[in-house]
């Protein structure tokens, strides 16, 4: 392929989606969990970005298993819809039943992506939850903050991931 030239896969990538395309793909690695109220654990992730040309949204799906047994442990899926003004707005259902409608914002420049809780739904502990993702050196990392009827805001979940 003749230099600037772009492959089949960016020529199918929404102009909405386009700014945030680098995270689309398949992402496996390993992160660790937790939070006053419960014991620490380590995890195996999957997380999934994926788009349809004509559509301005990325899905996502996130797949966790225990690091030892193998044994699933979380899961959760979506859509995210990034804006042209640097905004975004993503919609998360866990497999607990929790909800989650986050707004934030995108840097691709920085490599960052910022989200904050709007509403935790179907939730009686959860109050609150942010998360910030990352991508720097071909790795995506993230950490998801939340804030319970027992706890101010603070981490719960860190992750590091390679593109595969």
């Amino acid at each position: 392929m003749a230099a600037g030239t772009p492959n089949q896969s960016e020529k199918m990538v929404h102009p909405a989606v386009k700014p945030l395309s680098d995270l689309l793909g398949t992402w496996k690695g390993e992160g660790e969990g937790f939070f006053p109220t419960i014991s620490s654990f380590n995890y195996s992730e999957e997380l999934q970005f994926t788009h349809s040309p004509n559509k301005p949204v990325i899905a996502y799906s996130q797949k966790t298993r225990n690091l030892i047994s193998g044994q699933p442990m979380h899961s959760e899926s979506g859509y995210w819809r990034p804006k042209p003004d640097g905004t975004i707005e993503v919609v998360i259902a866990q497999s607990t039943g929790l909800v989650e409608v986050q707004k934030g914002t995108y840097d691709m420049k920085e490599g960052v992506v910022k989200l904050k809780s709007e509403l935790v739904g179907n939730a009686s502990k959860v109050k609150e939850i942010t998360r910030v993702f990352k991508v720097e050196n071909c790795e995506l990392s993230y950490v998801v903050e939340m804030a319970t009827s027992l706890t101010d805001l603070q981490p719960h979940l860190r992750a590091s991931l390679k593109k595969l």
